[in-house]
Protein backbone atom coordinates (compact mmCIF):
# COMPACT_ATOMS: atom_id res chain seq x y z
CA UNK A 1 0.00 0.00 0.00
CA UNK A 2 1.55 3.42 -1.14
CA UNK A 3 0.88 6.11 1.00
CA UNK A 4 1.29 9.80 -0.41
CA UNK A 5 1.53 13.15 1.19
CA UNK A 6 1.37 16.12 -0.80
CA UNK A 7 -0.18 20.04 -0.73
CA UNK A 8 -3.32 19.71 -1.84
CA UNK A 9 -4.74 21.93 -4.90
CA UNK A 10 -8.70 22.91 -5.35
CA UNK A 11 -9.27 20.01 -7.10
CA UNK A 12 -8.77 18.66 -3.50
CA UNK A 13 -11.49 20.12 -1.82
CA UNK A 14 -14.26 17.88 -2.99
CA UNK A 15 -12.37 14.77 -0.92
CA UNK A 16 -11.69 17.22 1.82
CA UNK A 17 -14.91 17.14 2.22
CA UNK A 18 -15.87 14.03 1.45
CA UNK A 19 -13.30 12.64 4.13
CA UNK A 20 -14.09 14.62 6.70
CA UNK A 21 -17.35 14.04 6.47
CA UNK A 22 -16.72 10.31 6.66
CA UNK A 23 -15.23 10.20 10.08
CA UNK A 24 -17.04 8.48 12.84
CA UNK A 25 -14.95 10.37 16.08
CA UNK A 26 -16.63 14.31 15.60
CA UNK A 27 -18.33 13.99 12.92
CA UNK A 28 -19.97 16.72 11.28
CA UNK A 29 -22.62 16.79 8.36
CA UNK A 30 -21.98 19.14 4.91
CA UNK A 31 -24.55 21.70 6.32
CA UNK A 32 -23.02 21.59 9.88
CA UNK A 33 -19.67 22.93 8.64
CA UNK A 34 -21.45 25.50 6.40
CA UNK A 35 -23.26 26.96 9.35
CA UNK A 36 -19.53 27.06 11.14
CA UNK A 37 -18.16 28.56 7.95
CA UNK A 38 -16.25 25.67 6.83
CA UNK A 39 -17.29 25.97 3.01
CA UNK A 40 -15.47 24.66 0.05
CA UNK A 41 -15.02 28.58 -1.32
CA UNK A 42 -13.36 29.12 2.65
CA UNK A 43 -10.95 26.26 1.85
CA UNK A 44 -10.36 27.75 -1.55
CA UNK A 45 -9.44 31.08 0.07
CA UNK A 46 -6.97 29.39 2.47
CA UNK A 47 -5.40 27.15 0.09
CA UNK A 48 -4.26 30.40 -2.05
CA UNK A 49 -2.93 32.25 0.97
CA UNK A 50 -0.83 29.62 1.28
CA UNK A 51 0.16 25.93 1.14
CA UNK A 52 -1.62 25.20 4.05
CA UNK A 53 -3.48 22.18 3.71
CA UNK A 54 -2.07 18.96 3.17
CA UNK A 55 -3.85 15.37 1.03
CA UNK A 56 -2.40 11.78 2.14
CA UNK A 57 -3.39 9.22 -0.79
CA UNK A 58 -3.36 5.52 -1.20
CA UNK A 59 -2.93 4.60 -4.71
CA UNK A 60 -3.73 7.47 -5.83
CA UNK A 61 -6.92 7.99 -3.94
CA UNK A 62 -7.23 10.46 -1.07
CA UNK A 63 -7.94 8.95 2.75
CA UNK A 64 -7.03 11.67 4.57
CA UNK A 65 -5.78 15.77 4.84
CA UNK A 66 -4.48 18.29 7.38
CA UNK A 67 -4.59 22.08 7.37
CA UNK A 68 -2.74 24.41 9.62
CA UNK A 69 -3.46 28.53 9.84
CA UNK A 70 -0.27 29.93 10.06
CA UNK A 71 -1.71 33.60 11.50
CA UNK A 72 -2.70 31.57 14.50
CA UNK A 73 -0.07 28.77 14.09
CA UNK A 74 -2.43 26.21 14.72
CA UNK A 75 -3.28 22.75 13.31
CA UNK A 76 -6.81 23.49 12.21
CA UNK A 77 -7.91 19.79 10.70
CA UNK A 78 -6.64 16.66 10.45
CA UNK A 79 -9.24 13.64 9.63
CA UNK A 80 -8.41 10.17 7.89
CA UNK A 81 -11.18 7.98 6.58
CA UNK A 82 -11.77 4.92 9.56
CA UNK A 83 -11.11 2.66 7.29
CA UNK A 84 -7.46 4.03 6.98
CA UNK A 85 -6.69 4.75 10.28
CA UNK A 86 -3.99 3.07 12.54
CA UNK A 87 -1.41 2.71 9.45
CA UNK A 88 0.46 5.90 10.00
CA UNK A 89 -1.39 8.24 7.19
CA UNK A 90 -2.86 10.72 10.52
CA UNK A 91 1.16 10.97 11.55
CA UNK A 92 2.44 11.83 8.02
CA UNK A 93 -0.03 14.43 7.66
CA UNK A 94 0.35 16.01 11.37
CA UNK A 95 3.75 15.54 10.11
CA UNK A 96 3.54 18.18 7.25
CA UNK A 97 1.63 20.53 9.33
CA UNK A 98 3.56 20.83 12.37
CA UNK A 99 6.62 21.21 9.85
CA UNK A 100 4.89 24.24 7.94
CA UNK A 101 3.58 25.65 11.33
CA UNK A 102 7.37 25.21 13.02
CA UNK A 103 8.35 27.37 9.96
CA UNK A 104 6.51 30.59 11.41
CA UNK A 105 6.27 29.97 14.99
CA UNK A 106 8.14 28.10 17.99
CA UNK A 107 5.00 27.23 19.79
CA UNK A 108 1.91 25.87 17.76
CA UNK A 109 -1.60 24.57 19.32
CA UNK A 110 -4.70 22.88 18.61
CA UNK A 111 -7.80 21.67 20.35
CA UNK A 112 -9.74 18.91 21.14
CA UNK A 113 -12.03 16.96 23.18
CA UNK A 114 -10.66 15.67 25.88
CA UNK A 115 -12.22 12.20 25.63
CA UNK A 116 -11.62 11.66 22.24
CA UNK A 117 -9.17 8.92 20.47
CA UNK A 118 -7.72 11.81 18.63
CA UNK A 119 -5.82 13.47 22.45
CA UNK A 120 -4.48 9.83 22.63
CA UNK A 121 -2.65 10.54 19.48
CA UNK A 122 -1.91 13.62 19.86
CA UNK A 123 0.09 13.05 23.00
CA UNK A 124 1.83 10.23 21.35
CA UNK A 125 3.29 12.90 18.52
CA UNK A 126 4.45 14.68 22.00
CA UNK A 127 1.32 16.63 22.40
CA UNK A 128 1.26 18.61 26.04
CA UNK A 129 -2.39 19.61 27.63
CA UNK A 130 -1.76 23.32 28.31
CA UNK A 131 -5.46 23.96 28.97
CA UNK A 132 -9.03 23.00 29.89
CA UNK A 133 -11.80 24.67 27.68
CA UNK A 134 -14.98 24.60 28.03
CA UNK A 135 -17.22 21.54 27.45
CA UNK A 136 -14.68 18.98 27.80
CA UNK A 137 -12.46 20.34 25.56
CA UNK A 138 -8.51 20.76 25.83
CA UNK A 139 -6.02 23.07 24.26
CA UNK A 140 -2.60 21.51 23.20
CA UNK A 141 0.71 22.75 22.49
CA UNK A 142 4.26 21.50 20.67
CA UNK A 143 7.20 23.41 20.91
CA UNK A 144 10.08 24.01 18.47
CA UNK A 145 12.52 21.89 21.13
CA UNK A 146 10.56 19.41 22.48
Amino acid sequence: METTVRIANQADISAIFDIRTSVTENHLSHDQLTEMGITPDAIRQAMSASPCVWVAEVEGVPVGFSMADAEDGCVFAAFVRPEFEGRGVGRRLMARAEEFLFQHHRTIWLETAETSRASGFYRSLGWQVVEQLPEGDVRFEKSLNE
